[in-house]
């Protein structure tokens, strides 16, 4: 009911229901770029509520541009079902437009859009992507180019252990433009525009609970809770708190995501200082960590090619990607709804008991 067919869709549905609550809505045009299906390209924020106050909720979508289906599909059945009394809401939705127009997980230039804030100037060093670079890259994807990567990247597996190179491939690097997870040489769009958002609708409240929403890792349906920070000791406090036994943290290694750079989290951090932030990432998983590499690989090949790729394989790796981060399981969609939904309630429960101090 919730899921839409496409990013134009979400986009619509979003507006209206937006309208509908009453929301104070701004866009933010992605310049020139268009979409998959010749639309314009926005990143749009509803808030409903006051502009300040002693607390808010802000719930993001599409950050990874082809798992902001899900995180739409969660903030629309907010819109219309939630009641949120007495607590200011600020969604933003489609972060990386231009990704979730053309069900990729990166933007317009190849950017891991949650790995994009660090500081350019003094980027994390090689972890060691650059071994693995060609073994994710293959040659060529249905020939002996690919046969040869994967062997190599199985070497590296049994070498290494798996653990350690899912945290070199997904920490984020800053050494291939054209590889995956790729952070930038410079803040992008979708980074400087958040930043913008953070300035004009969040420096207003003295408490933050920050959810941004995300499919792929993780067990089927599962909503995992992740914690992504708050600069005050108390709060992996607040988060347990909040989030019960389900709360896991990268850093600790209870995570299903290894600890990463220069998520969207960070730019809370940095841009609201005083204010008490409690962040997490809502995960929901869909397929084994392995088969959602081979589906962000295959993306990542069919982009690189300068000639035309046959359709037929075209509509394969599409479906991959589909299978990967947006699945078309309806009961996997009803799951999503539900667990997202009670997760986005006990952020604004927290939020709201810690305004009262009973939290």
């Amino acid at each position: 009911m919730y899921f839409s067919a496409n990013y134009g869709e979400a986009r619509e549905r979003f507006l209206a229901a937006a309208r509908d609550r009453g929301a104070h809505l701004e866009s933010f045009p992605l310049g020139e770029l268009r979409g998959a299906r010749d639309e314009l390209l926005s990143t749009d924020v509803a808030r409903i509520g006051a502009s300040r106050g002693p607390s808010v909720l802000v719930l993001v979508s599409g950050t990874h541009g082809a798992e902001g289906f899900a995180g739409s599909a969660c903030q629309l059945r907010a819109l219309h079902e939630a009641a949120w009394t007495g607590l200011p809401v600020v969604l933003v939705h489609a972060l990386n437009p231009f990704g979730f127009s053309h069900r990729r997980r990166v933007n317009e230039d190849n950017i891991d859009v949650n790995r994009n804030f660090v500081d350019h100037a003094a980027v994390p060093p090689d972890g060691g992507y650059g071994m693995l670079h060609s073994a994710l890259l293959p040659t060529d994807w249905d020939g002996p180019g690919h046969a040869e990567a994967d062997a190599l990247l199985l070497a590296h597996a049994g070498r290494l252990g798996v653990r350690e190179v899912q945290q070199i491939v997904t920490s984020g690097q800053y050494t291939h433009p054209d590889g995956l997870f790729y952070g930038g040489s410079a803040p992008s769009w979708s980074h400087e525009t958040w930043h913008t958002i953070i300035r004009e609708y969040l420096t207003g409240y003295e408490r933050v609970a920050y959810v941004d929403l995300h499919t792929g890792l993780g067990e089927r349906a599962a909503a995992e809770p992740i914690f992504r920070g708050g600069l005050d000791p108390g709060a992996p406090r607040r988060a347990r708190a909040w989030y019960g036994d389900a709360l896991t943290n990268s850093e600790e290694g209870t995570s299903s995501s290894t600890p990463i750079g220069g998520n969207s989290a960070r730019a809370l951090l940095q841009d609201l200082g005083k204010a008490e932030i409690t962040a997490i990432t809502c995960e929901f998983g869909t397929q084994d960590g392995l088969t959602v590499l081979r589906a962000l690989q295959a993306d990542n090949w069919l982009w690189q090619q300068r000639e035309p790729v046959d359709a037929e394989r075209v509509a394969r790796i599409g479906q991959l990607m589909r299978e990967a981060f947006d699945p078309p399981d309806e009961q996997w969609r009803a799951d999503v709804l539900d667990r997202g939904t009670a997760v986005i309630g006990q952020a604004a429960a927290g939020v709201l008991a810690e305004s009262i101090g009973t939290g």
